[in-house]
């Protein structure tokens, strides 16, 4: 069994990227398991280290424990959400304790926007470099036209996304089962 954490950036309840987030486990299959890290968490400050929070400690665990991590980003204004790069900064706390070294881990997310989350994507990918995991440089995910993609029950229904999406996930499951 492949143990797989999982930070979908967004706190929508019907938003695109926890719809793509359940696609890519589904296209997983049987041997790959989902472990959802819950990012709503309090705003990232060094003084409350001490008193490492509960919730954050749940999402260290669930990343220790995976053998890789997949982020499932939407971009707002050009960007990483503030609520995922929150979430990171607590899973990387507190120094020189980050759950994210070495750890296989994939970027890919979905926007209504036509260039998808390409400028999110990057930005994470410069956080995840610099907390030293081992990092699928390709194939790249970015869905564009979201609204289109996914039917109004979440279901990813654009057949050249579905095909994009089973080779991402199918790549990033052989790039964790090689870093074993």
């Amino acid at each position: 069994m492949i143990n797989i954490a999982v930070f979908v950036g967004s706190l929508r309840e019907k938003s695109f990227n926890v719809s793509l987030a359940h696609t890519l486990e589904k296209l997983a299959g049987e041997n790959v398991a989902f472990h959802y890290v819950d990012i709503n968490l309090p705003l990232f400050n060094q003084d409350l280290e001490a008193a490492y929070p509960a919730e954050a400690q749940r999402g260290k665990d669930i990343v220790e424990a995976a053998d890789g991590v997949l982020f499932v980003t939407p971009e707002f204004n050009r960007g990483v959400p503030g609520v995922l790069k929150n979430a990171v900064d607590w899973i990387s706390r507190p120094w020189g304790k980050s759950s994210f070294v070495g750890k296989p881990t994939a970027i890919t997310g979905a926007s209504v926007s036509p260039t998808g989350t390409a400028l999110a994507q990057y930005q994470l990918r410069q956080a995840m470099t610099y907390l030293d995991v081992k990092l699928m440089g390709a194939p790249e995910l970015m869905i564009a036209g979201a609204g289109e993609a996914f039917d109004e029950n979440g279901v990813l229904t654009d057949e050249r996304w579905l095909k994009n999406t089973k080779a991402f996930i199918d790549a990033f499951i052989a790039f964790v089962e090689h870093q074993k």
